[in-house]
């Protein structure tokens, strides 16, 4: 890597964590219906991104900046939550396909929410 193209919270296991997640979400929306690309399969694969950007954009700011980006990234994890639920109950992704986003979102989670705690001290 050259010298400068490396930022800070790209060193953060949760920022990575957060990009495995949007290539699930890419990979799982691949076979929604083409009548929800501007419904579900826009708003899941939004609000997947929407995780790892928070984190990016928080980390360097203060301790207090960086813990309001990680409360959105939280909520973006809620909402992919909502996002796998509503895509399960049209028979879009299997119980199992469910279950694997859901383990993943939790293991997010419970990352972000260690983060916020380690910036509160």
């Amino acid at each position: 890597m050259e010298e400068g193209s490396h930022f800070k919270f790209e060193d953060l296991k949760v920022y990575h964590k957060a990009l495995g997640f949007v290539d699930l979400v890419y990979i799982t929306t691949q076979s929604f219906p083409k009548n929800e690309l501007y419904n579900l399969t826009s708003q899941f694969k939004r609000a997947a991104v929407s995780i790892a950007l928070n984190i990016a954009e928080g980390q360097g700011d203060s301790n207090a900046q960086f813990n309001r980006f990680l409360q959105n990234a939280m909520d973006s994890v809620k909402e992919c939550v909502v996002c796998s639920t509503i895509a399960k109950r049209q028979n879009f992704i299997t119980d199992e396909q469910n279950e694997n986003n859901r383990k993943k979102l939790a293991e997010l989670s419970k990352m972000i929410n260690g983060l916020q705690k380690y910036l509160k001290k």
